[in-house]
C-alpha cells in the first residue's frame, strides 16, 4: 500500500499555541496550582490513592468577590443565547484561537457548533466567563466549564469540562490567561466543585493521558493544494483519488440517522460500552439527547437497526473547520471528528468506514480521530495517518497514576 506523509495542523486541540516564554510563564502558573508536580509524576505501575491534591474546602472559605483586572477590563458572564455576546466569542475565537504552527489553518468553531457544545442541560452561565472591555460588548479574553460526572479508575466525580481558553492576541502580555483560570475555578468552586478536566497541545504539569491525532484524506488532492499534507513517495493526483476512494453509500445494512427514539438505548449502549475505560463521562439520558441530537455542520449521529428494528449500534462524528489563511485558492478546510462510537453487532473497523464513507458525502476533506479508546485497531487498515503533535489530557486536583490513550474514553470538543 502506498503512503502519504501527513502534515497536520497543530494537535487539534482547544488551547492557543503559546510561545516559549509564555510555555515558561504558564509552568510558573502551574506551579502554584493544584496539579501534579513533573517531580512526583507517578508512575503507571505505582500504587497511588487517587483522590484530592488539595484538602477541600467550605463554600464558605471559597473567594466570593472576582479576581482583579485592569481598570480598563471588566467581567462577564457570556449569555451564549445573546447573538451580540456570541458573536463577540466567535470572532474571539475565529481571530484568536487554535492555530498550526506554521499559521496556515485556524479553528473557525461556528456559532451553532459553539451553543451545541457549551449548553447541554444543567449548564451554568456563570462558568461562561469573558473579560471585556469596560462598558462595551468587546470580548479579549474567554474560557467555559459545563459540568460532567467524570469516572476516573472506577470513582465518578462531579468535575467542570474546562474550554476555550482564548485571549486576544493584543492582550496576552497583560498575563489574562492565568487570571482567566483561576477566574473559572473560583465560580466551579463556589457551587461545591472541586475537579475539572481539560485538554491541551502543550505539556504542562502533568498531564494523565497522552493521546495522538491520526488523519485519513477524504479530498486528498485539496489537502496537497492548501498545505496541509503533501504527496508521499511515489504519490500523484491521480493515484492519490484512487487510494482514498470511498464507497458513496454505507456498507452497514440499516444505518439511520440519530432520532429522539434512540435516547434510551443509546444511552445504555453508550454507558455499557464506556465503563470498559478508566477515564469516561457518565452521561445522563439528557446528554445523550443534547450532544447526539443531528445538526448540519455540527454533530452527525447514526444507529444501526437491524431487521428486527433493534438499535445495536452507535456512531457519531463532529464537524470542525478551520480558516485556511494563506491560500489563494482554498479558504476553508471541512474537518469532520470522531466523536463517540459504540461498536456492538458490528466490527469497528466497519463503523468507522462507514463514518469515512459518510463524512465524504457529507463533503468533507479530512476525517480526524484520536488514538484513544479502541481506535487504533482501525488506523492502518483505513489508511489514516498519524498526526505531529499530542494532545494532552488533565486532571485539576486529582491525584491519579497516568494511563495510556487505550484507556481514555473522553472526546473533549
Amino acid at each position: 500500500m502506498e503512503s502519504e506523509e501527513t502534515k497536520n495542523e497543530g494537535t487539534s486541540n482547544n488551547k492557543f499555541f503559546p510561545t516559549s516564554e509564555e510555555v515558561k510563564q504558564s509552568h510558573r502558573f502551574w506551579d502554584t496550582q493544584p496539579v501534579p508536580k513533573m517531580s512526583t509524576l507517578i508512575t503507571k505501575e505505582e500504587k497511588v490513592e487517587q483522590g484530592p491534591i488539595d484538602p477541600i474546602k467550605t463554600v464558605e472559605e471559597v473567594r466570593q468577590t472576582p479576581y482583579n483586572l485592569p481598570d480598563s477590563l471588566e467581567w462577564v458572564s457570556v449569555d451564549i443565547f445573546d447573538d451580540e455576546w456570541i458573536n463577540e466569542v466567535y470572532m474571539l475565537l475565529t481571530e484568536n484561537y487554535v492555530e498550526d504552527d506554521d499559521s496556515l489553518f485556524r479553528f473557525d468553531y461556528s456559532i451553532p457548533f459553539l451553543r451545541w457544545a457549551l449548553t447541554p442541560e444543567g449548564y451554568i452561565r456563570d462558568w461562561h466567563v469573558g473579560v471585556a472591555v469596560k462598558g462595551k460588548k468587546k470580548l479579549v479574553g474567554f474560557i467555559t466549564g459545563i459540568p460532567a460526572i467524570v469516572n476516573v479508575y472506577g470513582s465518578p466525580i462531579r468535575m467542570a469540562e474546562i474550554n476555550f481558553l482564548c485571549v486576544f492576541k493584543k492582550y496576552r502580555a497583560n498575563r489574562l490567561a492565568p487570571v482567566l483560570i483561576k477566574e473559572v475555578t473560583r465560580r466551579v468552586n463556589i457551587t461545591g466543585g472541586w475537579q475539572a478536566v481539560y485538554t491541551a497541545g502543550v505539556v504542562l504539569p502533568t498531564p494523565i493521558a497522552q493521546a495522538r491525532y491520526y488523519h485519513r484524506s477524504l479530498d486528498p488532492v485539496k489537502l496537497v493544494e492548501i498545505g496541509f499534507t503533501r504527496f508521499g513517495h511515489n504519490l500523484n493526483k491521480a493515484r492519490a483519488q484512487k487510494l482514498y476512494r470511498l464507497p458513496e453509500n454505507p456498507l452497514i445494512p440499516g444505518v439511520r440517522p440519530f432520532q429522539d427514539k434512540d435516547v434510551t438505548v443509546v444511552h445504555r449502549l453508550l454507558m455499557d460500552y464506556l465503563q470498559r475505560f478508566s477515564l469516561y463521562i457518565e452521561f445522563a439520558e439528557s446528554d445523550v439527547r443534547h450532544f447526539f441530537a443531528p445538526q448540519e455542520d455540527v454533530i452527525y449521529s447514526y444507529v444501526v437497526e437491524n431487521e428486527a428494528g433493534v438499535v445495536t449500534d452507535f456512531f457519531s462524528f463532529y464537524s470542525l473547520p478551520s480558516s485556511v489563511l494563506k491560500n489563494p485558492k482554498h479558504k476553508k478546510l471541512r474537518a469532520a471528528y470522531a466523536y463517540y462510537v459504540i461498536p456492538n453487532a458490528h466490527s469497528l473497523l466497519d463503523i468507522f468506514k462507514d463514518m469515512l464513507i459518510l463524512a465524504k458525502s457529507k463533503q468533507f476533506d479530512v476525517f480526524n480521530a484520536l488514538d484513544i479508546m479502541d481506535n487504533m485497531e482501525v488506523f492502518k487498515e483505513l489508511k489514516f495517518g498519524i498526526g505531529d503533535g499530542n494532545l494532552q489530557y488533565y486532571l485539576y486536583n486529582w491525584r491519579s497514576r497516568p494511563m495510556v490513550p487505550a484507556q481514555v474514553g473522553i472526546v473533549l470538543v
